[in-house]
């Protein structure tokens, strides 16, 4: 290379440092270049390592979805535990107002005749009173009714929501993993 450089024109000494000039940045590229490679043993290990943390984020993904249901099934257990005391709350009213009902009556009718008709003004409030109460009822069983359905349509929609949420986190997981795997592909290629 130096009597090529010579021929050229250039006398000796600059055709050498022309030329170890050259050698140095060959070795340094040559340098560069070998530190950006990997073997294929260190790849692996990279495979590996990648592989176990998709693995720990999976297994995250199950717990985490695990405990959301378990508190969803958990909330709706208590307000059923709930529905059911206000059921058997109105019941016992219900009871009661009849068993009082039925005793202003046993005890109306026990009173002396010249006061029937009075007692029969007394029996007809009571049994209005027995009939509004009723209906206060029912209205408050529909108006319960009507919460809890509610209450199941928007814990469904929450629960619809967590799903489509755990399927964007799984695509954009695995997204994720291949846009690396990719990356790393390219850089050995």
């Amino acid at each position: 290379m130096v009597t090529e450089l010579e021929r050229s024109g250039f006398d000796k000494r600059q055709a050498e440092l022309i030329v170890s000039a050259l050698v140095t940045l060959t070795t340094a590229n040559m340098d560069i270049v070998y530190k950006d490679m990997v073997t294929k043993a260190h790849q692996e290990i990279a495979v590996q390592q990648i592989m176990a943390h998709l693995d720990s984020i999976r297994k995250d993904m199950v717990i985490l979805e695990k405990s959301e249901f378990a508190n969803l099934r958990s909330e709706n257990t208590k307000m059923k535990r709930e529905l059911e005391q206000l059921r058997n709350r109105l019941q016992e009213e219900t009871q009661k107002v009849r068993a009082e009902t039925k005793l202003d009556i046993n005890l109306e009718s026990s009173r002396i005749s010249d006061m029937f008709t009075e007692q029969e003004k007394k029996l007809m409030e009571a049994t209005t009173e027995f009939h509004q109460k009723k209906a206060d009822l029912e209205h408050d069983n529909m108006e319960i009714n009507k919460k809890m359905d509610l209450q199941v349509a928007s814990l469904k929609t929450i629960l619809e929501s967590l799903k489509l949420k755990t399927v964007r986190y799984l695509a954009a997981t695995v997204f994720s993993c291949l846009a690396i795997a990719l990356g790393v592909y390219r850089l050995w290629r």
